[in-house]
């Protein structure tokens, strides 16, 4: 699925996000590339307004049913590891770097704010899908700053208003302040059921099915 995916940005969207960023750099285009800040800060405000895109895009993609379709193959893996984080649609993907395209030439946003958004983005995904255990007090206090595995293994719960929340990917803190925050889950994390009712087979897991399940005939899409 990875493999497929990055062949088909690569053929789609050749440019890519880094590419939007030199070209926003060279060509003064933005928000970020009119206004008088020094540098330092505008690659602050850069990665941030990135963080607060993709929070917001994932979130409209369990709300908007058709970005829902796509996005679903993520959440129908029934096990929750670091190979849940490569687990996207190709569509999904290529809408993704669209965005994330769109709000880098909209902002200004510079290459070096891109290249640690990328970085950060990857590692975290590894970090909050992986399959582990982290004391708890330590993991209270790493919440405070960013997603762990326990707070992210929420939104892959089985309980659609538990999938319905926890959608920052990187720091925690945007759920909190967009009220989309659950703290705890209904059933203990050692129990906790994960994937969508809708793809429970072992079939459904294939690569054929996952890649065609967007497509299916049901047209409501639901959880």
């Amino acid at each position: 699925m990875v493999l497929v995916a990055t062949i088909s940005v690569r053929l789609i969207v050749p440019v890519g996000a880094l590419g939007a960023s030199v070209y926003a750099e060279q060509q003064g285009v933005g928000l970020l590339q009119i206004i008088n800040l020094p540098y330092v800060l505008i690659i602050c405000v850069g990665y941030l307004l990135l963080e607060i895109v993709i929070y917001f895009q994932h979130r409209l993609s369990h709300k908007v049913p058709l970005l829902w379709r796509f996005h679903r193959m993520h959440h129908s893996d029934t096990e929750f590891d670091f190979t849940t984080a490569l687990r996207f649609h190709p569509f999904e993907i290529i809408f993704s770097t669209f965005v994330k395209i769109a709000a880098i030439l909209a902002l200004g946003i510079p290459a070096l704010a891109v290249i640690i958004f990328e970085i950060a983005l990857n590692a975290t995904a590894i970090f909050n899908h992986g399959n582990i255990k982290i004391p708890k007090k330590v993991e209270k206090k790493l919440r405070y700053f960013l997603v762990t595995p326990e707070m992210h293994r929420i939104h892959h719960s089985r309980i659609p208003r538990e999938t319905d929340s926890n959608y920052s990917f990187s720091l925690s803190c945007w759920d909190r302040i967009f009220g989309t925050y659950t703290e705890k889950s209904y059933n203990p994390q050692q129990t906790m059921e994960i994937g969508l009712d809708k793809f429970r087979k072992p079939g459904d897991q294939r690569f054929s099915k996952l890649l065609l399940q967007p497509f299916q005939k049901d047209i409501t899409a639901v959880k």
